[in-house]
């Protein structure tokens, strides 16, 4: 599920639920397995320094949801600023829709326990075959 909390950027929240149940069927997971809130970059900056310790705003942060060091069908949260993903976008030379799947998609993954920071490129692997099996644009 996509919840809207910011009023910034217009998003079109269905085509994103729609994408989201894509990647969750392609990962085996169930519909309710994940909720994707987009959030003001002040939003996202507080969880950046609260959860993180790093100043600022950053586009996606992801938080697992475990229960007894397992996870019971709810992998967890995914918190997307839509304006900074924005700014991404743009530089890339790419659409802002495109830019919150591939946030969508990295941030489920990180829910599945991957790290880019410390698994030996595991997770960028996965993602890139997956960016492509959904069509998505290549970094």
């Amino acid at each position: 599920m996509v919840i809207n909390r910011q009023r910034a950027v217009r998003v079109r929240r269905a085509a994103l639920d729609a994408f989201l149940a894509r990647v969750q069927q392609l990962c085996g997971l169930g519909p309710d397995s994940v909720t994707v809130a987009l959030v003001s970059p002040a939003a996202i900056a507080r969880l950046n320094r609260q959860f993180r310790g790093k100043s600022g705003p950053t586009d996606v942060l992801s938080f697992p949801m475990t229960k007894n060091g397992k996870r019971d069908g709810y992998l967890g949260d995914i918190a997307i600023a839509p304006a900074v993903a924005r700014r991404h976008a743009r530089r890339a030379g790419h659409r802002l829709e495109e830019e919150l799947c591939v946030l969508i998609l990295h941030g489920v993954l990180h829910l599945l326990g991957y790290d880019h920071e410390t698994d030996r490129g595991e997770m960028n692997r996965l993602e890139g075959r997956l960016r492509r099996r959904l069509g998505l644009i290549r970094r």
